[in-house]
């Protein structure tokens, strides 16, 4: 199958370029900024996706079976500053991925958020009405809409809090081991929600995704739980010091731009069924410390 992946240098994309290309498809990656490794079996295009014309000459030209957008204004509080660039980003590049997906007659693949929902109650569903409380919620959600209105085979994706190692900026996990390592405390939200999901896991999720094609909305993300137990579970991967882990609130957030939902958990059981969805914390957090360690070996290699 070929396969087009925005975005193909991101946190979620770099892991999901290799998955695709290992599985025998052949793979159009973009890349905006940051060059990527070689991959085999990857044609990498750079590309700001905001350069709407050119991402629509793109996908004209290689006329893709599947498109995977997964490029995006991800920096919450930059949305909420730079409304204008989020809107680029967000809507008017997923614009045009439809409308070219549309000539082309590809099966589409959008990459949204657990933000799309307001975090009053959590573990959402797919049928749960969207209502988002920040810009960039608002941007993720107006691009679901776009796919939705369209005549497209298209299956929405709403992950929850990424992490992994590989993206343009470091993971929440990533800070914690980091400070973890140097014996440095880490305050994390004991009263903010999420579903941390690790790439890695999301990726295989996709490319089995492509195979089964399930239409509408899937969440596929991790288990619920706070950032501050997130940071423990990390600590306890790790062997670190757990009382170096500190409960912070969101009250205490004073550096904050744009309001996050209090609990945006994601009920999965429509993936766990679909697909056979499945992602133990135990199992993500050692598969991302192992890659936390390759890549730091690869590092000191060179």
């Amino acid at each position: 199958m070929r396969i087009l992946v925005t975005g193909g240098s991101g946190l979620l994309g770099s892991k999901l370029v290799r998955e695709l290309a290992a599985r025998g498809h052949e793979v159009i990656a973009t890349y905006n900024q940051h060059a990527p490794p070689r991959v085999e079996g990857v044609r990498w295009v750079q590309l700001d996706i905001t350069r709407t014309l050119l991402l629509e000459d793109l996908i004209l030209k290689v006329r893709p079976h599947a498109v995977i957008h997964a490029a995006a204004y991800t920096d919450v509080d930059g949305c909420e500053r730079d409304r204008a660039r989020a809107w680029l980003t967000n809507v008017e590049a997923t614009r045009s991925v439809v409308r070219a997906s549309r000539v082309v007659n590809a099966y589409l693949v959008y990459i949204s958020t657990d933000y799309v929902f307001e975090g009053e109650k959590g573990m959402y569903r797919e049928e749960d009405l969207p209502n988002p409380v920040n810009y960039y919620g608002l941007t993720k959600l107006v691009g679901e809409e776009l796919v939705k209105s369209s005549d497209l085979l298209h299956t929405i994706v709403r992950p929850s809090a990424i992490y992994g190692v590989g993206g343009s900026k470091k993971s929440f996990a990533e800070f914690v081991v980091e400070r973890l390592l140097r014996g440095e405390e880490v305050r994390a939200l004991a009263d903010q929600y999420v579903s941390p999901t690790y790439g890695l896991l999301l990726a295989r999720g996709l490319a089995d995704l492509l195979e089964v094609r399930p239409l509408g909305v899937l969440h596929m993300a991790g288990e619920r739980m706070s950032r501050y137990e997130f940071a423990l579970r990390i600590a306890e991967g790790l062997g670190a010091d757990k009382s170096l882990v500190r409960e912070a609130k969101v009250s205490e957030m004073s550096g904050w731009v744009a309001r996050r939902p209090r609990d945006s958990s994601l009920d999965c059981s429509r993936a766990r069924r679909l697909l056979g969805w499945s992602h133990g914390t135990h199992e993500a957090i050692r598969g991302f410390l192992e890659e936390l360690r390759g890549a730091e070996g690869a590092a000191e290699g060179h």
